[in-house]
Parts: C-alpha cells; structure tokens; sequence
C-alpha cells in the first residue's frame, strides 16, 4: 500500500514536472541579459529590458490587440450560438434533423484543422466571387473562429444540461411559467458555470490559434500567433520569452478569478439549498 501511494506522488510529480518545468524555464530566461535565448548572462544582474522592447514594438502591440478583440467577439458569439445548440440538444428531445445538428455541432472537434482552414478559406473565395464579400481580414478570422469554437461551447453546456435535474423547471412550469421564463429564471442561471467554462475555453482556443488564421486571413491582419510564429521561423529573441510570460500570467489570473467566482457561486447555492431545506422542515 505504501509502495502504491509512493509511485502515484511520483508519477504525479513527474507529470507536472515535465508540463511546467519549460514554462518556469522560459519565464526565467525573460529576464537574461544575453540576447542568446538558451545561454544565460552569469556576468551580467537580470534584466527588464525585454519586456521594454516588447512593449515599444508596434508589430507585437497591434498584433495582440487584434488577437484580443477577435477572441472576445468570437468568444461571445460563440457562446450565444453553442449554448442554443446545446440546449436544443438536450431539452428538445428526438426532432427532425436531430442527428445532422449534433453531427455538424461535433464536427469540428474532431476534423483537422487544416481541413477546416482550407473549407472555409475556399468557402471566401467563392462568397467573393458571387457578393464580392467578404475580404479577407478581421471579419473572416472571426467567423472562423466561431465556427470552431462554437462546438466547445456547445459540449460543454450539454453535459452540464445532461446532470441537471429537471425537476427544478417541471415545478416551475407547473406554477404556471413559460418555457422562455423557465429558460431565463431557471435553466440560465444553473448553467452560468458551464457557460462561463466555455467562454473562457473559446476565448483560449481562438486566442491560440494559428492553423486556420493563416488561412483566412489577410494583408494588415496578422494576429499574435502569426508574428510569433513568423519571429521563431527567424530565429527565438529574447523579447518573444517576455511576451510568452506575459501571456501565462494572464492566463494564470483569468483561472484564478474564474475558479474563485464559480467557488463562491457554489457556496452560494449550497447555503440556498440548505436554508430551502430547513424552511421545508
């Protein structure tokens, strides 16, 4: 029994040794002096240089403004659109052209990105060619995006939905409640966690992709994971750690307040449900 809990610790160990081990290595190296990203500047006190010169480049500066306003529109849209796909999927029971919805809900979960950058930039073309829009831009990245991230959102709100108790809107439909009511004073509210889990993943996914952006965008539009991708191509500078730091820190305090607030949703119902209870007695 000991011998079983020593190896899960150090398999546990292992594991998260070999996934943050190279972020804590890329965040130390943010801060050398050496302009040599793997060689560290025992010479030299560590430096904030890097992140000064990340900040004065306009090419990075407007490559991340973009990424983050494409990811939040998308984000949010995709949120209105996957979580309709996923109430119709689990409330509105066996319906014509069910199988289709739920087929091209998951589609994109599973289909290369590739494919999917190649359909939808032969899908622009051919829209430019009969309306003459859209150009290839902003616009286009983000109807990408949500096309993608829409599926996340769209599992994640129906697997929340497939463990709710449905007692909750059958009593509030016997008081007389409509079922838009229902839906907006009950169903919404217990699945805002799942809504924001799915927020925040389609805010990740359209933040970090590259794949599919290469494909549909255009001139003047490259989003961060392009300039990224096109400085490492050139060769790693040490202001493209710095960059990589900040973005773990956001996404490090994006969790941490996320985790926080659904912690205290938690709390918040079961302190309702209990007094419910013991009104009830």
């Amino acid at each position: 029994m000991r011998s079983r809990g020593l190896f899960t610790r150090t398999a546990l160990v292992l594991g998260l040794a070999f996934l943050y081990v190279p972020i804590l290595s890329m965040i130390v190296f943010s801060f050398n002096n050496s302009r040599l990203v793997t060689v560290w500047d025992a010479a030299n006190s560590p430096t904030l240089r890097w992140y000064g010169a990340l900040f004065s480049s306009d090419q990075i500066v407007s490559a991340a403004w973009l990424s983050i306003r494409i990811a939040f529109l998308s984000a949010t849209l995709a949120v209105v659109l996957g979580t309709l796909a996923g109430v119709a999927l689990a409330r509105f029971g066996p319906f014509r052209g069910r199988t289709l919805l739920a087929g091209m809900t998951t589609a994109p979960l599973v289909m290369p990105e590739v494919i999917t950058g190649l359909a939808l930039l032969l899908t622009f073309i051919a829209l430019q060619q009969l309306l003459g829009w859209p150009e290839t831009g902003a616009l286009t990245i983000t109807v990408s995006h949500v096309t993608f991230c829409l599926a996340y959102v769209a599992v994640v709100v129906q697997s929340r939905l497939a463990g709710f108790d449905e007692s909750l809107e059958e009593a509030a439909q016997d008081l007389g409640a409509r079922p838009a009511t229902v839906f907006w004073r009950i169903t919404l509210p217990l699945i805002v966690p799942a809504i924001l889990s799915g927020w925040l993943l389609a805010f990740t996914l359209s933040w970090d992709d590259l794949v599919i952006t290469q494909f549909v965008a255009g001139p003047g539009s490259s989003t961060l994971p392009m300039v990224i991708f096109s400085k490492v191509r050139l060769g790693v500078s040490p202001d493209v750690n710095a960059l990589a730091t900040l973005m773990v820190l956001v996404v490090a305090i994006g969790i941490t307040v996320a985790a926080l607030w659904m912690r205290r949703q938690q709390r918040r119902r079961e302190r309702d449900e209990q007094l419910a209870a013991a009104g009830g007695t």
